[in-house]
This record gives structure tokens, sequence and C-alpha cells, in this order.
């Protein structure tokens, strides 16, 4: 029972970036943006949230950090896609290489050091609970933050009417802006908010995950998230589904690793990455799956005066 108990807990930790990420680049896209620089914000949000804590020995320091440095990067993002309307599958790649090789240079002193950790919450007498107890009231603090966005982000997109109105510009920003719906300031704020959730998740990564800081320790998460809205169709809640069975493929690979499974350590590794690719090969082989809830405008630029 204490190895299933602990095996859930490695799982949601694994899948708790996932979602968090994940769950901010469904508001970008479900306003008609395609930001493809998830993973550069993710790992400036980790070298700017260790760094920020270990300089101040307090992790919430770190958190904020993490947040700001995630919301200012896709500041860039959105001046360069809003603004200049330049495209936006090119300017994504183009700052998830900037964030991959600007985080390197940042994160050069805080290489083997060690990092401050966000602790985990403890209620007494509920964290004692057997079993439950440690996966409902032990968990750490951005566990229970990551659950709270989820349904947030689902009771903001389907139950107000500025939720209405953000979708309405994804399905079509030419309708949305003769209308006299802001189209530019909606999609400017969508993108930060998606910029401080990946920066959020980094700080996941270096302060609670692996509390300290590691070049390249996103190792590929950020893609992962994208690719989660996708395998969700867009909806909130079943973000929360594909986290945590991608957190479970994450995990189960090191387990396996740990039991000595004899399959090649390298085919382990990849596991997380060869079950995304299968996923969006066999959603895109349902012509139906791919369009459902699809933002019609998604990846389009919108030029007011066009």
């Amino acid at each position: 029972m204490d190895i299933t108990v602990n095996i859930l807990l490695t799982i949601a930790t694994a899948a708790t970036p996932l979602l968090i990420a994940a769950i901010g680049e469904l508001v970008v896209e479900r306003s008609g943006v395609l930001n493809l620089g998830v993973e550069g914000m993710m790992i400036m949000g980790a070298v700017c949230g260790f760094g920020a804590a270990y300089l101040t020995g307090s992790p919430w320091i770190g958190v904020l950090a993490a947040i700001i440095a995630g919301a200012l990067f896709s500041l860039l993002f959105a001046f360069m896609t809003l603004t200049l309307a330049t495209n936006q599958v090119a300017t994504g790649l183009s700052l998830t290489i900037l964030g991959l090789g600007l985080s390197g240079m940042i994160g050069t002193n805080f290489v083997g050091l060690p990092g401050v950790r966000l602790p985990n919450l403890y209620i007494p007498g509920l964290s004692d609970i057997p079993v439950v107890g440690k996966l409902l009231f032990g968990q750490d603090p951005l566990f229970y933050v990551s659950i709270a966005l989820v349904i947030a982000v689902s009771w903001f997109l389907f139950k107000t009417r500025k939720g209405l109105m953000l979708r309405s510009i994804g399905d079509s920003h030419s309708s949305a802006h003769a209308l006299g719906i802001p189209v530019i300031a909606y999609r400017y704020l969508a993108v930060m908010f998606g910029g401080a959730c990946a920066g959020l998740a980094g700080a996941h990564l270096s302060l609670v995950y692996t509390p300290q800081w590691v070049e390249n320790m996103t190792a590929g998460r950020g893609w992962i998230a994208l690719a989660l809205v996708v395998f969700a169709s867009w909806r909130p809640m079943r973000v929360l589904a594909g986290a945590y069975i991608f957190g479970a493929v994450w995990i189960g690979q090191l387990h396996a690793q740990a039991f000595g499974i004899p399959v090649p350590s390298q085919f382990l590794s990849a596991l997380p990455y060869l079950a995304t690719i299968v996923v969006l090969v066999l959603i895109s082989r349902n012509k139906r799956l791919t369009m459902m809830n699809t933002p019609a405008s998604l990846g389009q630029p919108f030029v007011p005066d066009r």
C-alpha cells in the first residue's frame, strides 16, 4: 500500500507542471493564438524561480519571480505576433530557442547549488489519514493551484461573458472585431496568462520536482503541454485527465528502470515522447475529433486596419 501511495504521489508531482503549462496554453489557443514558445517560457520560469528562491531563501519569492519571468517572456511573443503581426509558429520556435539559451546563461552560477524546496502542505489530522491523507492533504501547494486553475479556467470560458468573448475571438476574430470586442487586448491578456502559467510550471520543476537548477531541465515538457491541449480538444477537464495520463507514463518509465525491467533505458526514457507522438497521430486520423472545439482562427494574424 505504501508503494502504491508513493507511486500515486510521484505521478501527481510529474503531472502538475504539465497541467499548469497546458491549461495556460489552452486559454491562449482559445483566443486564436498559437504559442509554440511554452518550452522557452517554462525554462525561464525554472531558472528565475530557482535563482530568486536561492538568493532570498524564500521559495514563494521564487514562485513569484517565475510567474513574472514567464509573463514578461510572453509579452515579447505577444508584441511580435499581435502588434507586429509576425508568423506565430516561427516566433514561438524562436522564443523557445532563445529561452533555452538565455536560461543556460543566467543559470551558469546556479549549477550544483542546493535548492530551496517549496514545502508540502500539512494539515494536522487530515494529512495523517492512511492512504488518502498524503494524496489529498499532503501535496505541494502548486498541486492545489493546478486543480484550482482547471476549475477557474473551465468556469471562465463557459460560464462568463468575458469567456464567451474570448472564445468568439478564437472562432472568428473578424466577426468579434465587428461587434466591438477588443481582439488585440483580449489576446494580449490571454498570452500573458499562458506565459505566467508556463513560468509557474517551470517553478514547480526547480522548486518542487527537482529542487535544483539543471540546464534544459524542462526536457521537452513544454512540447508535451502543447500536445495535451490538442489531445484534450481544447477542454479544460480533459486537459486534467490527459496530464495525469502523461504523468503516469513519465513516472512509469522511471519505475520500470528502477525495477530492472530488461528493456533498454534509452527506450524507456523516450516513452513519454513516443506516447505524445502516438496520441497526435491517432487524433489526426480522426477528422471529426481534430476539428472538435478547434478555434477556427487559431494561428491566424489579426490586423484591424487591413
